[in-house]
C-alpha cells in the first residue's frame, strides 16, 4: 500500500501491531484520527502519554497501578491472607468483574512453558514465595487458565511451598485450555467459590 506522507504511514505501521489490528483497520483508525481536529484526538494522545509516564505496577502483587501499591492491595476490607494468583492482568479484571472474590492477587505474568522459553525464573514466581514467607497468608488459590503450560506452573510452586499454606484451583468449570478472561462471569465465579483442595489431590 502507498502512502502520501510517511507520517501517515508510521502511524499506520505502528496501530496494525497491536493485537487483532490488521493494516485496513488500522489505517481506518488512523484516518479517523487525522480527520478529527476536536479534543478526542487529543484525549487519545494524553493518555497515550500517561500510559507511558505514569503508570506503575503494584511491587506487591504486579497489577497495573497508579502508586507503588495498588488499590486492591490497599483496601483496607480485602482479605489479605487469600491470594488469588493468576496469569495476567486480564485475569484480574475477569474475575473482579464477578464480585465473588474478596481476597488479593498476584501475577504471575504467565505460566512456565519450556516451548516457548518461559522458564520459573521469566515469572514472578519469587515475590511470591516471598509474600508468603514474609506475610500471614493461609490459601493461595490457584486461578490459572487450565492447560498442560498452567497445570506445570501450579505443580512448580506447589513444590515450592509445600505445605506452608492451603493451596487450592478452581473448579474446573472453565474448560481445559480455556482462557480465564473469556470465561462468563457466572461460570468464573462459580469456580472460584466451588475450588478443590491442591494438597490432598497431590497426596493422593
Amino acid at each position: 500500500m502507498k502512502y502520501s506522507s510517511k507520517t501517515l504511514e508510521k502511524a499506520v505501521e505502528a496501530m496494525s501491531a497491536l493485537p487483532s489490528i490488521g493494516q485496513k483497520s488500522a489505517l481506518r483508525l488512523i484516518l479517523h484520527l487525522a480527520d478529527n481536529k476536536g479534543e478526542k484526538k487529543q484525549r487519545l494522545i494524553d493518555s497515550l502519554i500517561a500510559l507511558k509516564d505514569q503508570l506503575k505496577v503494584c511491587k506487591n502483587c504486579h497489577n497495573y497501578s497508579d502508586t507503588d501499591v495498588c488499590d486492591i492491595c490497599l483496601d483496607p476490607v480485602r482479605n489479605k491472607k487469600l491470594i488469588c494468583v493468576v496469569d495476567s492482568v486480564k485475569d484480574v479484571m475477569a474475575i473482579e468483574n464477578t464480585q465473588q472474590f474478596s481476597g488479593v492477587y498476584h501475577i504471575l505474568g504467565g505460566v512456565i512453558s519450556p516451548l516457548e522459553g518461559v522458564g520459573p525464573e521469566d515469572l514472578n514466581i519469587d515475590t511470591l514465595v516471598s509474600r508468603i514467607n514474609q506475610e500471614d497468608v493461609d490459601e493461595l488459590i490457584m486461578a490459572i487458565s487450565p492447560s498442560i503450560e498452567g497445570d506445570t506452573t501450579i505443580y512448580y510452586i506447589s513444590k515450592l511451598i509445600q505445605d506452608k499454606v492451603k493451596i487450592t484451583t478452581i473448579a474446573r468449570g472453565v474448560s481445559f485450555g480455556g482462557e480465564l478472561e473469556y470465561a462468563d462471569e457466572l461460570t468464573l465465579g462459580r469456580s472460584i467459590h466451588s475450588r478443590t483442595n491442591y494438597n490432598k489431590e497431590m497426596s493422593l
